[in-house]
């Protein structure tokens, strides 16, 4: 039934809609045809005023014309009855319109003019001239004055007989004065042109805009682009037979009503044409006028069949909204049943993951923990399966820490701590996580920088460090045993002086990947699934986290791969510039301005030379031995000598150790000699035998050698002092430690105990504060504080120990150990007064060191 109702509503519908149609058409057709009706009566009636408006001007002219032979005629009696002809000549004044009178005497060829120069005939063509009162008029010309101009003679009559002949010049432009001021509001277009010589004579002003003037009617046919052969003959004929003449033609792109009219017997043509829309520019506004009558009328339909329309739609309202809301609620469970089915999909294949990630360090702990009871007695199990425990619960964190920042990030809870670092700082830090890695896998791991302008930059190292530990790790877990790995640093053209432009690159030739697992590889929970990879343990959230933290510092991040051949990943970013001046001072301080570098194949020599020119320090390169000791000896001649050399060790250290023996040789002993070789190079101790030398690993950073000469001017202490110092580093000291949970206060203090330290425990913030009001000055070393406690937290318990009047409460050391292991959580721990933050769980040579710094800094 509701089909058929829907169906009757649509015929009625179109029945209406065509009814409505056809009376427009109709209604159309007649308004068509009255305004072509109108159009075509007003463009006859047009054409006609251009008829009279052309005879108007054309009997304006010739009447001028007239005029002037009549006065000269009167003229040419008036010199009749003076005695001396030529002396009237010569006395009577030119007007505007007679530029030049001038006079022959019958029986002469020369004669005078009233501007006094001798008078011919010559240059002046009156066959076969036209007549104006039965006087001839000459050709047209170009006069003494640059202007188109025209001459009438009239004999002089003297006693019956002819006594002399009368010449008198006249120009054009006298006309214009004659001629009315516009012509079809001045969009109609006027020239006079000379018939015989078909130049244009005249242009007069008000008579239609010119784009530029026209010369003669040649000029006239190619500048309107009348090109038409058989009209420019019929033009021809009528010019030749002195009739009129009008036709259609386009002039610059406007359809135009084209003419020539005679003026004078033909003598000459007034040429020119007149836009066709201001011919019927009356027609146009009858026309406008009824189709506003029209446009009224339609609207005054339009508005009673839209009330018709509306009431009978508010009758179907109703039931049409609820078909509507029918139709959205069933769309809309639709599209709910579909989002649970993939959200039911994804928690299903996540909780598979992780059920499987996390149950397999999970069973090592539990299962090893089972053989540590057993074998409790025996030391080198113990240290074993201590160790294998270790390595589960690490692999067991960085799950957990995975997919709490995963979930930090999508919550946009994430926020950068930017602050300053410095390149070498960032590559040792991954070199040193990364580099054994690989070398476990019997993988070579290279490292380059090259184009970087500063060393010191500002950003988030943390973040930027987990970027590359999870790009360089997953090369590593991807890539074969033997594989390469390679780890790029390229600095690009700055955009702006303020910020560096870096481009970082993991490259490995590893196993690849496929173009359909490329679409995803930034989809949180994917993983590629082969006989290959499956072996790699994962949760498939350490590429979405990567690409997050990218883009949330503003930069971007490509991957290019192919199967069995390996991978590469791009990541741009722009880090700010930190506004300080280069420590120039530190290079004069211990008196370096020159080093030479010595290498066959240095990574990016201009590179170190761009690095040192900023410091102020010169570096210059040999690329051999003999090379090198030649340039020291001439130094040394010149007094410029070197204050340090650098060395690259290439691939053989041996031959570098040699090099070094033959260039100590030929230098003074005080000047240092620092090897440059690739991290795990195995000689280094040879190396170090010699005096005044040092290592520095590449890449080359200018930090990383400043550091390296204040090694080498310090004095070592010897391994023995070293490590009594730091076994014995908490030996007697005494802490009070905030800690609510049974099992971690145990550890800690287990921890302390063995490194010969003791510890009191409080559960919450507020005993923490309480049993530090009552302890005596310098009771506790320092305080190890939990954050998250009942009562009072470890920000609010610090803050108030902080604000007590005691002296102490301001210097003692404040340890944060804690779950919360963000880098906000970080910042807010310093920002209420600690000293150190530590995450749990806690590393304990890490606590060692941060207890030792904090305590006896």
């Amino acid at each position: 039934m509701k089909k058929r109702y829907s169906g009757k509503k649509i015929d009625s519908g179109i029945s209406l809609f065509l009814s409505i149609v056809l009376v427009f058409s109709i209604l159309g057709a007649v308004v068509f045809s009255v305004s072509r009706r109108i159009s075509t009566e007003m463009s006859a009636s047009a054409v006609q005023n251009l008829n009279e408006s052309l005879n108007l001007i054309k009997s304006t002219i010739e009447a001028v014309i007239r005029n002037e032979a009549e006065f000269q005629q009167m003229m040419a009696q008036d010199i009749s009855r003076q005695d001396d002809m030529e002396e009237y000549i010569r006395s009577y004044q030119k007007n505007e319109t007679m530029v030049r009178i001038s006079l022959i005497c019958s029986g002469e060829t020369e004669g005078i003019s009233n501007t006094g120069e001798v008078f011919s005939e010559d240059g002046l063509e009156f066959s076969p001239g036209g007549v104006a009162e039965g006087m001839e008029i000459s050709q047209s010309y170009i006069n003494h004055m640059g202007t188109w101009a025209y001459s009438m003679r009239c004999p002089v009559l003297k006693n019956g007989q002819e006594a002399a002949q009368l010449y008198v010049e006249y120009i054009y432009d006298s006309l214009d004065r004659s001629l009315p001021e516009g012509f079809y509001n001045k969009q109609a277009m006027l020239y006079i042109m000379d018939a015989r010589t078909e130049r244009f004579v005249l242009k007069p002003e008000g008579m239609g805009e010119r784009s530029a003037g026209h010369l003669n009617l040649e000029d006239f046919y190619r500048a309107n682009d009348i090109q038409e052969e058989n009209l420019r003959v019929e033009v021809e004929s009528c010019i030749k037979d002195r009739k009129n003449i009008m036709f259609y033609h386009d002039i610059r792109n406007k359809n135009s009503l084209n003419y020539m009219w005679m003026v004078n017997n033909g003598m000459i043509y007034l040429i020119g044409y007149v836009p066709v829309e201001a011919i019927q520019q009356e027609g146009n506004s009858v026309n406008h006028n009824i189709y506003i009558v029209v446009t009224v009328m339609l609207v005054a339909f339009f508005l009673c069949f839209f009330l018709y329309y509306f009431n009978q739609r508010q009758q179907n309202k109703i039931l049409r909204e609820r078909e509507k809301e029918r139709e959205t609620h069933n769309k809309q469970l639709a599209e709910a049943l579909q989002a649970a089915q993939i959200a039911s999909n994804s928690k299903t294949m996540f909780l598979s993951n992780m059920s499987h990630d996390i149950r397999t360090p999970m069973n090592a702990v539990i299962g090893f923990t089972t053989l540590l009871a057993k074998d409790a007695e025996n030391p080198d199990k113990v240290k074993e399966y201590t160790k294998k425990i270790m390595a589960s619960g690490q692999h067991l964190l960085s799950l957990i820490n995975d997919i709490l920042d995963v979930s930090k990030i999508e919550s946009g809870k994430v926020v950068l701590n930017i602050q300053e670092f410095t390149l070498n700082d960032l590559v040792s830090s991954v070199d040193a996580i990364i580099r054994p890695m690989a070398k476990a896998r019997d993988q070579k791991f290279h490292v380059e920088v090259s184009g970087v302008g500063h060393e010191y930059l500002m950003g988030d190292e943390t973040r930027i460090n987990q970027i590359l530990i999870n790009l360089l790790s997953n090369a590593i877990k991807y890539t074969q045993e033997g594989g390469n790995i390679w780890f790029r640093i390229i600095g690009l053209k700055q955009r702006s002086s303020q910020y560096e432009h870096i481009k970082i690159e993991v490259e490995d030739d590893g196993y690849g990947m496929t173009p359909e697992y490329l679409k995803t590889i930034f989809d949180a929970f994917t993983r590629a699934e082969n006989s290959t990879t499956n072996k790699v343990q994962g949760t498939g959230l350490g590429m979405a986290i990567t690409k997050n933290i990218v883009e949330l510092m503003g930069g971007t991040i490509d991957v290019f791969s192919e199967v069995d051949k390996g991978s590469l990943f791009r990541v741009e970013l722009e880090l700010r510039i930190p506004e300080k001046q280069v420590d120039r001072q530190f290079w004069k301080k211990y008196g370096i301005s020159r080093i030479l570098l010595v290498s066959s194949g240095a990574d990016s020599p201009e590179n170190m030379q761009m690095l040192m020119r900023e410091q102020e320090v010169i570096l210059d390169m040999v690329s051999n031995v003999e090379e090198t000791v030649e340039l020291i000896r001439d130094s040394r001649e010149e007094q410029e000598n070197y204050h340090m050399v650098l060395l690259d060790c290439g691939e053989d250290d041996k031959n570098a150790i040699e090099a070094a023996e033959r260039i100590r040789a030929v230098l003074p002993q005080h000047v240092p000699i620092v090897f440059l070789v690739a991290d795990g190079t195995d000689e280094t101790g040879d190396m170090l035998k010699m005096e005044h030398t040092g290592v520095l690993v590449k890449p080359f950073f200018v930090s990383a050698l400043q550091e390296k000469i204040l090694e080498m001017q310090t004095e070592k202490k010897t391994e023995a002092s070293l490590e009594d110092e730091k076994s014995n580093n908490l030996n007697g000291m005494h802490f009070l430690a905030a800690e609510d949970n049974e099992i971690n206060s145990e550890i800690l203090s287990e921890i302390l105990s063995i490194e010969g330290a003791s510890c009191e425990i409080v559960e919450n913030g507020r005993l923490a504060l309480e049993r530090f009001t009552v302890s005596r000055e310098g009771e506790f070393d320092a305080i190890l504080m939990d954050v998250q406690m009942p009562v009072m937290n470890g920000y609010d318990a610090t803050r108030a120990i902080r604000a007590l009047s005691r002296e102490d409460a301001r210097r003692i050391p404040i340890i944060a150990m804690t779950a919360n292991a963000f880098a906000e959580d970080e910042k807010e721990a310093l920002d209420a007064g600690m000293n150190v933050h530590l995450s749990k769980p806690i590393d304990v040579d890490l606590l060692k060191d941060v207890i030792r710094q904090t305590c006896t800094g």
